[in-house]
């Protein structure tokens, strides 16, 4: 495996001088763009040893419901009904779940042309270049790493409750450390550890542990289905508790249940994480897609279910926001207080799986990350035995055990979530921008043009959405909105012919669900609070600094000692190498 310390690194004087030429190197590969052929040949070849294709769809599956079926539903769930629906939280899962699908459908298309273990970022770097997948893929990065902390507290938080040993016991408070630093938690560190050496051993094994896991966590969610279409009551539906309150199906009205679906969409992240898998599956082409939109499908149904049959069980202006299946049954004396422990323990085995699969997702993210260049090429290598890129899992499960080691739940969760919305929002772009745009051969500026207006409308249109009071003037501003979005994407549609068709398998009504995609994203960011876009500044901002003085001059380097090429205008500057991509037909 070639180092990823050329000659910028040689010496204090040539890393002086490189930084001196940063301006020049930063304008060569900021924008400088792959191919599906250079990430399955030579940047996969810098890993050393193949990861092995053993994976089927119903692994996919599985990996999917265990990424997104976590202990988060079980909150989530409950502040949305109380906050912003009622009982249309029904809806609004439904509503979150298409939108997940589409999203799921944008990432399909990337990974069943190039099975690669990169990701979003893999897909970022052959369509807006490297700059772009490294701000994206340092993001979702520090994102996968402060979810599996929290995770992992969360973890301990769930298991306490269930078996009935309160948190306190679990955790060490260290007075000299400041609050929401100072409570050490040995038992996240250990589950963190475990789930690590399983990732490192074998992505098939792993794939086994996921399987059981899942399998119980359904189980468990079965059962709370079936407990509160059992105890509930149907006028639930449709009767507040307090009759003062707003009654009905939709006590809220449409802005409630789309205001939910926004909540609740946080829900569905975790199905990104099977893309990272792709270089492991057996037959991308019909794995893939079965994998991803099969797991999207299964758990929109669970939440859909699970929300009716909390809606059931108590009027929604009852419900526990923070622990509304818990709490349901925690207050009753009737001898069913046992099933708030039965909901704990299967919440505990939701978070193991979850945190199983992001684990194996971030890891790929960084490995692929490596192969790039723009950092460590240490990163990048799998081992030749266990077929897993064991540095990576390696280094980020000590990383994510140090932070859950210290660090309150509270102060992860308002870290998290941001990184990932971003990243799904470019995926969207570049499915559209690929399609509709040759390197070298069609004029970029049109899809450009089209996707900027699209995001400002979109970004308008949320803008009023949310901070816009009720009245006939928002509702007209908002139609507006709708109706000039509406004519961009046809007038594009028209306008634009595409300059590629997928060979196997493409995102159908180009470019309508992409843009539906973009839509949701930003309207979902738009949902987010203040500390989340703190968090997105600063960790971009340092991914920026992290660009400018590694990772610019060592893929530099890469690209003299051959590496691979840069793309420019539609020029590869290395011989042999072919402009177009061989997976798609023009």
């Amino acid at each position: 495996m070639e180092s990823s310390h050329g000659s910028s690194f040689s010496s204090l004087n040539s890393y002086i001088q490189a930084l001196a030429q940063t301006p020049a190197r930063f304008a060569r590969r900021a924008g400088s763009v792959s191919t599906s052929y250079e990430e399955m040949s030579r940047v996969k070849a810098r890993s050393g040893s193949d990861m092995q294709r053993t994976l089927r769809w119903y692994d996919l599956v599985g990996f999917g419901i265990g990424g997104m079926v976590g202990a988060g539903v079980f909150v989530t769930t409950g502040r949305a009904s109380r906050v912003c629906t009622g009982p249309s939280v029904i809806i609004s899962y439904a509503i979150a779940g298409l939108c997940a699908l589409l999203s799921a459908f944008c990432y399909t298309e990337f990974a069943v042309d190039m099975p690669v273990a990169g990701g979003a970022f893999s897909y970022l770097r052959v369509t807006f270049g490297e700059f772009a997948a490294f701000l994206t893929g340092a993001n979702l990065i520090m994102d996968y790493v402060m979810s599996n902390a929290a995770v992992a507290r969360s973890f301990t938080a769930y298991l306490g409750s269930a078996i009935g040993i309160s948190t306190s016991k679990w955790r060490v408070v260290v007075h000299v450390l400041p609050d929401g630093f100072n409570e050490i938690d040995i038992f996240a560190v250990l589950v963190v550890l475990a789930i690590t050496l399983i990732i490192c051993y074998s992505t098939r094994e792993s794939s086994v542990v996921n399987m059981v896991l899942t399998a119980l966590h359904i189980l468990f969610i079965g059962f709370v289905i079936l407990m509160g279409f059992w105890k509930g009551d149907w006028k639930n539906f449709t009767e507040p508790a307090d009759p003062k309150n707003p009654s009905g199906f939709f006590p809220f009205g449409a802005p409630g249940v789309f205001n939910g679906a926004a909540m609740v969409y946080l829900s569905y992240i975790g199905y990104d994480a099977v893309s990272t898998l792709a270089e492991e599956v057996h037959n991308p082409v019909k794995d893939i897609p079965i994998g991803v939109s099969g797991s999207v499908i299964i758990v929109t149904v669970l939440y859909c279910l699970m929300s009716a049959s909390m809606s059931m069980l108590l009027p929604y202006d009852m419900i526990d926001a923070d622990a509304p299946f818990s709490a349901a049954f925690r207050g009753k004396s009737d001898g069913w207080k046992w099933v708030s422990n039965v909901i704990g323990i299967g919440a505990s085995f939701g978070i193991l799986t979850s945190l199983l699969v992001a684990m194996l997702g971030q890891a790929r993210y960084m490995c692929v990350i490596g192969r790039s260049n723009v950092v460590p090429a240490w990163f990048a290598r799998v081992h030749p035995k266990t077929s897993t890129p064991v540095n990576a899992s390696a280094f980020l499960g000590i990383f994510t055990a140090a932070i859950a080691l210290f660090t309150d739940l509270n102060v992860l969760l308002n870290l998290v979530s941001i990184g990932t919305l971003f990243v799904f929002y470019m995926v969207a772009n570049a499915v559209v921008y690929r399609r509709y745009v040759a390197i070298g051969t069609t004029n970029p500026w049109p899809t450009l043009a089209f996707l900027c207006s699209f995001s400002l409308t979109s970004i308008l249109f949320t803008l009023i959405w949310h901070f816009m009071p009720q009245g006939k003037g928002k509702a007209f501003m908002l139609g507006a909105c709708a109706v000039i979005a509406i004519a961009i994407i046809q007038l594009f549609h028209c306008l634009v012919p595409q300059a590629r068709k997928p060979e196997f398998w493409g995102v159908p009504l180009m470019p309508w669900i992409p843009c539906v995609s973009i839509f949701l994203n930003i309207f979902l960011l738009g949902s987010l609070g203040g500390p989340s876009y703190v968090r997105f500044v600063f960790f971009s901002a340092l991914a920026v600094l992290v660009y400018v003085l590694y990772s610019v001059h060592a893929s530099f380097d890469a690209e003299a000692e051959g590496s691979f090429g840069q793309k420019n205008g539609g020029i590869l500057k290395e011989s042999g190498e072919s402009d177009q991509d061989p997976s798609f037909k023009v």
